[in-house]
C-alpha cells in the first residue's frame, strides 16, 4: 500500500474530511474510485480497508475529500487520524524526478566520496521539504531531500547519492 496522506479533521457537517496529503499532485487522487484507510500507517495491504471516493478539492491552502457513506460530521469525526492510501497499480507513474515515498524507502545513501551514509528509514514531511531519514546502525541522520543536497536517486540501482559528510 502506498501512503497517501493522513485525514486531518472533519469539515463541515456533510461528512468531508481535511486532509493532508504526502505528496505533491492531490488533484491527481480524482481519478481513483476509492481510496484505503487504516489508522496503523505500517499495516499490511489486507488491513487497509477500500472506501469509494467521491470528491476532491482544493480548499484554501488545504485539501477536502468526501467518501462513500460518510455522509455527516460524526462519520467524519470517527476517521480522524486514519491515514489513506492505494495500491500501486491505482496510482499514476511518478513524472521524472519526482517519487513515492515507499519507492525511497531502504534505499542505500552514498556521499560523494562513495562513503555509505546508511540507509532510507523513512521521510518527514516538514513543510519546507521532505527530510530523508537515513540509519546506519545506531546512527541516525536527517538529509533534506532538496536538490542541492540529493544529487541523484536511482530506484532501479537502490541508491541515492547526496552532497553530505560523513561525519555530519
Amino acid at each position: 500500500m502506498i501512503v497517501l496522506g493522513r485525514i486531518v479533521a472533519p469539515f463541515g457537517v456533510q461528512g468531508w474530511l481535511r486532509v493532508h496529503p504526502f505528496g505533491d499532485d492531490p488533484e491527481a487522487w480524482r481519478k481513483m474510485p476509492q481510496w484505503w484507510l487504516s489508522a496503523d500507517v505500517d499495516a499490511p495491504d489486507e488491513g487497509w480497508k477500500a472506501c469509494g471516493l467521491e470528491a476532491v478539492k482544493i480548499h484554501g491552502d488545504g485539501v477536502v475529500a468526501k467518501l462513500a457513506g460518510i455522509d455527516d460530521r460524526d462519520a467524519s469525526e470517527a476517521l480522524g487520524n486514519c491515514y489513506f492510501g492505494a495500491p500501486r497499480e491505482a496510482l499514476p507513474a511518478p513524472a521524472p524526478g519526482e517519487y513515492y515515498w515507499n519507492d525511497l524507502i531502504g534505499l542505500a545513501v552514498v556521499n560523494m566520496q562513495d562513503q555509505l551514509l546508511g540507509r532510507v528509514k523513512s521521510l518527514i514531511e516538514t513543510g519546507a521539504n521532505e527530510v530523508l531519514v537515513v540509519v546506519d546502525g545506531e546512527r541516525e541522520r536527517l538529509l533534506p531531500f532538496v536538490e542541492h543536497v540529493v544529487k541523484a536517486v536511482d530506484v532501479p540501482g537502490g541508491t541515492i547519492r547526496a552532497d553530505w559528510d560523513s561525519d555530519w
